[in-house]
C-alpha cells in the first residue's frame, strides 16, 4: 500500500502563490492543505499530522519591516518549538521566495550544527535597486544533500522578488560552501555560474547562491519559484523549443521534478 504523504502550505496576510504550491504537490502525488497561518498556530490543525511543510512565496504582512520579518516572529512565537520538532522527526520543511526570507530570518536556515534559532543569513534588497521579474537559469550543486534536487543538475525557473541578494559574512559563506549546504546558483545559458553578472544573477547574490538547505538536507530555500514550472508551456520559449523539434522537457518538467523528489522521500 501507498503511504499518503500530507503537505501543510501556509497561506493568509499576503501570502500568495499558496494555490499554485499546493497543486505542484498534489500533481506530485502527495496530499495538500492549505492552511491559515492563524489556525496552525491556535492548534485547530496539527502540524504533526503531516511530513512536509512549506513556506510559500507573497508578501506576507506586506514585507513590513522586510521581507519576511513579520512572518518570521509570527510564526516562531507560536509554533517554534513545534517545528524544530518536525524537523528532528525527519520532515521536510520548504521556503520558495518569501518562504525562504521567512526561512533565514527564523533561523531554521542554514541551521548550522542542528541549531534552529540563530539567524546567519540575509536576504537584502537587489543591486539593481527594483524588483526583478524574468526567467534565470540555475545549476545544481550535485554534493548537496538536499532531498528536493536529488538527480538534478540544472534548471530553469522563474524569479520575481525585490529582496533576493543572498548576504552573510565570509566565514558564514565559507561554512555553507564546504558543508555543501549551497544547493541552487544561478547560471549562465550553458550551465557555468553567473559569476555575478546581471541579469543572469538578477540580485547581486554572493557567489550567484539561489537556494540553500540544511546540513540534513532536509529544510529547503530558494528564491525562484518551482511551482510556476510544473507544465511546459508555462516556459516562455516552449513554442519555439517545440517548432524547432529540441530536446525539451516532456511531461516532467524540472520545477515539478522538486516537489515530486519531496513526496518520494516519504514513499
Amino acid at each position: 500500500m501507498t503511504r499518503q504523504v500530507k503537505v501543510l502550505v501556509l497561506t493568509g496576510y499576503g501570502l500568495n502563490c499558496d494555490m499554485e504550491t499546493a497543486h505542484a504537490f498534489e500533481m506530485a502525488g502527495a496530499v495538500a492543505d492549505r492552511v491559515h497561518i492563524n489556525t496552525l498556530i491556535s492548534g485547530d490543525v496539527k502540524l504533526s499530522a503531516y511530513q512536509i511543510l512549506v513556506f510559500g512565496g507573497g508578501f506576507s504582512w506586506g514585507d513590513d519591516h522586510g521581507a519576511g520579518v513579520v512572518q518570521a516572529v509570527r510564526i516562531m512565537t507560536g509554533l517554534g518549538d513545534a517545528i524544530r520538532d518536525f524537523i528532528a522527526g525527519g520532515r521536510l520543511v520548504m521556503g520558495i521566495c518569501n518562504g525562504f526570507q521567512t526561512l533565514v530570518n527564523t533561523g531554521l536556515l542554514p541551521g548550522f550544527d542542528e541549531n534552529y534559532t540563530q539567524r546567519e543569513v540575509a536576504l537584502l534588497h537587489n543591486d539593481c535597486g527594483n524588483f526583478r521579474d524574468q526567467w534565470v537559469d540555475l545549476c545544481v550543486n550535485s554534493h548537496s544533500p538536499c532531498v528536493f534536487t536529488e538527480g538534478m543538475d540544472s534548471l530553469p525557473l522563474p524569479v520575481r522578488h525585490g529582496e533576493g541578494k543572498f548576504y552573510a559574512a565570509s566565514a558564514v559563506i565559507e561554512k555553507l560552501e564546504n558543508s555543501g549546504q549551497v544547493v541552487l546558483r544561478y547560471a549562465r545559458p550553458d550551465g557555468k555560474p553567473a559569476e555575478g553578472v546581471f541579469p543572469m544573477n538578477p540580485n547581486g547574490s554572493i557567489n550567484d547562491i539561489a537556494g540553500i538547505c540544511d546540513a540534513s538536507g532536509r529544510v529547503f530555500g530558494l528564491m525562484p519559484h518551482p511551482e510556476a514550472f510544473t507544465h511546459l508551456t508555462h516556459h516562455p520559449d516552449w513554442t519555439r523549443m517545440k517548432a524547432e523539434e529540441r530536446a525539451f522537457f516532456d511531461d516532467l518538467t524540472p520545477g515539478l521534478r522538486i516537489f515530486q523528489n519531496a513526496v518520494r522521500h516519504f514513499r
